[in-house]
């Protein structure tokens, strides 16, 4: 109330028969919630008064809109602006009060409030304007030029272009600034050539409506109408492009025409509080303030955080008010006991007419309001169509709320310098805006974003989305900066042979280095959607392929290159092709293994090996990598073959045979003795070539309790043969034992062979 008295400060404070205990009294009521007590006694004061005091109408008028006695507060509301026009900032509870009236009784008009501070300062919010598939997720159009972003979202290019794009509006990723992208955002050109096909009509009115917003930037507003003009044709329900259009019709000042789009435009998306906003901005400019109104009205009600328009509503109203008042000769009120002219309401009946009926229930606070209609007389500019007007409260029932306020806001006067329409103003048969019930059909056609685009069966073939490297259906597709599109597995191998792309030969170095390969999230969706089966075909192979490399007996992938043996480190730098392909293969299949063999002249690679479980990877900007493996498993080649470049085997695992009784006994001790002789001959060694060791292959493992706990026997004879200066043929023969006693036997005879070389 402290506010509310800043807002209304009284005319004479210390006027006879103002009480400032009731005054307080009255603003402790309305803190309290008590607002029609408050009322009376900010009517016992006025009653009290030889003149009424302005501000004091205006805090009755506040107090009853609270007490939702909206008919009473009109009366106070007239009283004060024929004692002072009334500002603005002066009415916000009254348009508060009538936009929560149209919200609570129409379904159509409740919504939710915008997100942050600043958010939808334009009226724009995500259920205005439903984004479909093949909507740009920046500017809410169809995708015009589209453009693939490094997080796979698309959008168009142009809109795309300002540096005040930073983050995808989808996933909040980083954007590449402009500078880092030295050709630009490319056309992807996939997807380019299919909206093309799908919606030729409407990316037809898409590339007019963008050549018609370039003509208007620079100042050929002739040309950019007709750019407009011949969009709207080809695209008649698309909402945004009537907005533009009327905009421009706006800064020409063709002012019936942009009345006459604002007006299709709220036809189309009834809900949507930017449109209802225009037709306000339009009727405005039309002076036709009182319809005007209405649109403000709806605004608020749509959307009640929007600050911007409840003070452009405020401001109609206030002129309209005032519009009642100037230019008549209105004698000095007169107390009502003294008779005169003063006797007679202080208000025109037209202006109560107009607000009167809009709520009749008890208190506001139960946010609803009684908004019973009638059927009443016809106004004299709207002669030519019979209009419904507001009776007294109780007569009739069941009129739209939005329409009847709509015909109520018909028959304020005009302003005395007002436009005056006539009969025949094409701006004048505009009728009142209706907005649409959940279900409810428009005799508009509705714009393609609510309904969500309908791709034409016929026009689509699986041939528009095949990769041109494989010549599948696209699976897992990922777009190139260059524009072009490709299965990722098909991109990964192009790039293990050269860095450039496959069909424009541009170079890719930093796509490869980034390694950015983030699936086309559009595309995926495409074909999950509309062509459901064939990806579902496309997937069965893949996951067959995936199922055959995974298979570690029948087709095992063979790095042929160095010894490797169980449980020792195997470092490997990767830069040929057909190996960037089999380590790769090997992650995707999440087996995360390959066999490792060395070369034979007359096979390809030997018939023992060693499996190698991959640990880590590291990739290099120019494909190379260092993984990181250890040795797993023994295993014989049974048969020799080849996959994409590489080799293949097919294996079975080598295990050592397990003894029992006085050959275990041996066993043991002959372990025992080559241990440490081993020891003996590892410590024997010069300081600079222990640290090598070490280094490399790290120390010595311990001494097995059990030699025959692991199939492939203790790790430290695995670990001695790898030190051990033996030529690769040795070191494979003693690989290939599946006799622990014969492994140790032939350590032996190395170990005393090296120690008898050692010089002294």
């Amino acid at each position: 109330m402290e506010v509310e008295m800043l807002l209304h400060p009284l005319s004479h404070p210390s006027a006879p028969g103002i009480c400032p205990e009731m005054l307080e009294v009255a603003a402790e009521a309305n803190r309290a919630g008590d607002y029609n007590l408050a009322a009376e006694i900010y009517s016992s004061q006025l009653a009290d008064l030889q003149q009424p005091d302005r501000g004091l109408c205006l805090r009755k008028a506040d107090t009853l809109v609270r007490a939702g006695r909206l008919s009473e507060a009109l009366d106070s509301y007239c009283t004060a602006a024929s004692l002072g026009k009334l500002r603005p900032e002066e009415l916000p509870l009254l348009v508060e009060s009538i936009a929560r009236g149209l919200r609570e009784k129409e379904p159509g008009l409740r919504r939710t409030t915008g997100g942050e501070e600043g958010e939808d300062a334009d009226g724009e919010s995500p259920e205005d304007d439903p984004l479909d598939l093949f909507s740009c997720g920046l500017c809410r159009c169809v995708l015009h030029e589209p453009s693939t972003v490094e997080c796979g979202h698309t959008f168009c290019r142009r809109c795309l272009e300002p540096d005040s794009v930073k983050d995808c509006v989808h996933c909040k990723r980083a954007l590449a600034r402009k500078e880092g992208l030295p050709n630009g955002r490319r056309l992807n050109v996939v997807l380019g050539g299919l909206l093309d096909k799908l919606f030729a009509t409407e990316t037809r009115a898409r590339r007019l409506w963008i050549e018609g917003e370039e003509l208007w930037q620079s100042r050929n507003l002739a040309e950019a109408l007709e750019k407009y003009n011949d969009a709207v044709e080809l695209a008649p329900s698309s909402g945004r492009l009537l907005c533009q259009r009327a905009e421009l019709h706006m800064d020409m000042d063709n002012v019936s025409q942009a009345v006459r789009d604002a007006s299709s435009l709220c036809q189309i998306k009834p809900r949507w509080p930017k449109a209802h906003y225009l037709k306000a901005t339009t009727l405005s400019k039309a002076a036709r303030n009182d319809e005007a109104l209405e649109e403000y009205f709806l605004c608020v009600a749509l959307k009640p955080d929007w600050t911007k328009v409840r003070v452009e509503a405020q401001k109609v109203l206030a002129e309209l008010f005032s519009s009642v008042f100037e230019n008549q000769d209105m004698p000095t009120p007169l107390h009502p006991l003294q008779g005169g002219v003063a006797s007679r309401p202080i208000k025109p009946p037209a202006l109560l007419r107009t607000l009167r009926p809009l709520a009749q229930k008890p208190s506001l606070s139960t946010q609803e309001f009684d908004l019973s209609m009638t059927k009443s007389t016809v106004t004299e500019e709207s002669s030519s169509r019979q209009r419904d007007s507001i009776a007294p409260p109780g007569e009739g029932s069941g009129t739209s709320a939005s329409k009847s306020l709509a015909d109520v806001l018909a028959s304020l006067p005009t302003p005395p310098t007002g436009f005056k329409r006539k009969q025949n103003d094409e701006c004048s048969s505009n009728p009142p805006t209706k907005i649409l019930k959940p279900g409810e059909a428009s005799d508009v056609k509705t714009a393609a974003a609510y309904r969500g685009r309908v791709v034409p069966s016929e026009l689509l073939d699986s041939g528009d989305l095949e990769c041109s490297l494989c010549m599948r259906l696209f699976y897992e597709p990922v777009a190139t900066p260059c524009g072009h599109t490709f299965c990722l597995k098909c991109l990964e191998r192009c790039l293990d042979h050269n860095p450039n792309c496959p069909l424009c030969k541009e170079n890719l170095s930093e796509f490869l280095a980034t390694r950015g390969y983030n699936k086309t999230l559009l595309m995926e969706e495409i074909l999950q959607r509309y062509l459901a089966t064939e990806l579902a075909e496309r997937k069965k192979v893949h996951e067959e392929e995936m199922k055959e490399l995974s298979n570690l007996n029948q087709e095992v992938p063979i790095f042929v290159c160095t010894m490797a043996f169980p449980t020792i480190p195997c470092p490997l730098h990767v830069f040929e092709p057909r190996y960037r392909l089999m380590i790769r293969r090997s992650m995707e299949t999440g087996t995360k293994q390959f066999g490792m063999c060395i070369a034979d002249e007359l096979k390809g690679f030997a018939d023992y090996g060693c499996m190698l479980q991959v640990q880590d990877v590291k990739f290099f900007p120019d494909g190379r990598s260092v993984v990181e493996t250890i040795g797993v498993s023994r295993f014989k080649v049974l048969s020799h073959g080849q996959r994409d470049g590489y080799h293949t085997a097919k294996i079975e695992y080598l295990e050592d045979k397990k003894v029992e009784g006085e050959e275990l006994v041996q066993l043991l001790k002959l372990h025992d003795a080559v241990y440490e002789q081993a020891s003996n001959w590892f410590t024997s060694l010069k300081d600079n070539m222990k640290t090598q060791i070490v280094g490399h292959f790290g120390q010595l493992p311990g001494k097995d309790p059990d030699p025959q706990a692991s199939s492939s026997g203790p790790a430290w004879c695995w670990w001695l043969l790898a030190v051990l200066p033996l030529e690769n043929r040795a070191q494979l023969t003693i690989l290939s034992m599946s006799s622990l006693k014969e492994r140790l036997l032939a350590i032996r005879k190395v170990l005393i062979f090296v120690m008898r070389r050692r010089p002294r």
